[in-house]
């Protein structure tokens, strides 16, 4: 068994977070002083980053690290890219800015999903049964008569 702290963990995986920006930052032929003026942060919050000393940097520096990067890079030839930098050039980044506004997405497939576990997650526990039970009652009043005994078997699996 491992003797390792979730500490140590994270502390390793800022160190190559922080290895790869400094490749990328030295990669455009960048300063320091150079990438924190792109993206809006200080020279020291870069140097931390790169040195590993970052645990504690705030998400936003991260984040306007990237966009400044990936802006930089978007600039190269692609052909001149690894395929790993294309990959994250062409990935649909949803921490990237649209404007001023952040780009939110639906976590179902279906708003009404959504919806319903934004319901039940807001009832009390001895609530949610009986809002199960309006569900259940109203999707067989709904249901064409033939999946009735599908209903039954779900019904019987929760029951259960």
């Amino acid at each position: 068994m491992s003797k390792e702290t979730p500490n140590q963990d994270w502390r390793e995986w800022m160190r190559g977070l922080g290895r790869q920006a400094r490749r990328i930052r030295e990669f455009l032929g960048l300063s320091q002083e150079q990438i924190a003026r792109l993206a809006g942060v200080s020279q020291g919050a870069v140097s931390r980053l790169e040195g590993g000393r970052g645990l504690a940097t705030p998400l936003l520096v991260v984040v306007k690290l990237n966009v400044a990067m990936r802006r930089a890079l978007s600039a190269y030839d692609p052909e001149l890219l690894s395929d790993e930098a294309r990959q994250i050039l062409n990935h649909d980044d949803r921490l990237i800015p649209d404007g001023h506004r952040f780009a939110e997405y639906p976590m179902a497939s279906d708003a009404g999903i959504e919806e319903l576990v934004h319901l039940y997650r807001g009832l009390p526990e001895r609530q949610r049964q009986k809002l199960l039970g309006v569900v259940r009652a109203t999707a067989t009043a709904l249901s064409p008569s033939d999946s009735e005994s599908e209903l039954r078997a779900v019904r019987s699996r929760h029951a259960s």
